[in-house]
């Protein structure tokens, strides 16, 4: 009885094109799945309200109040006086948006809030985040 020996193929090389594939299919859901969050240039952190909803919004002029109470129209800071000087010369339809830190004073915020109601200013969104 002759027994056959089967030879075992020599292993000298990997073949690494599965891997490649692996690689790009995860490399294809991370970039779909990664969120790319856009954060304005003065860094507050918004205060949360269970019943927030997002509205698409035109010509708008942001208003920003930091938590040391520093006060910004888009992105160049200002006093109160500047302030109203600013929002005295932009018209009453437009929409201002304020954010303000939840780090802030109250009255920083009632004092933006007297500004624009003194100018007649409707249009106003308050912007905070979602509580989750």
């Amino acid at each position: 009885m002759a027994k056959c020996k089967k030879q075992r193929k020599r292993f000298d090389e990997i073949n690494v094109i599965p891997f490649i594939d692996i690689m790009l299919v995860l490399l294809v859901m991370v970039l779909t799945t990664a969120t790319f969050v856009n954060k304005g240039l003065i860094p507050i952190e918004l205060p949360t309200a269970k019943a927030s909803t997002k509205e698409e919004l035109k010509k708008e002029v942001t208003i920003y109040i930091n938590a040391k109470g520093e006060l910004f129209i888009e992105e160049k800071r200002v006093d109160l006086k500047a302030l109203e000087t600013e929002l005295s010369t932009i018209s009453k339809e437009q929409t201002v948006v304020l954010r303000s830190d939840k780090e802030s004073k109250f009255q920083d915020f009632v004092a933006v809030m007297d500004i624009l109601k003194s100018l007649n200013h409707e249009q106003l969104y308050i912007v905070t985040k979602e509580d989750q």
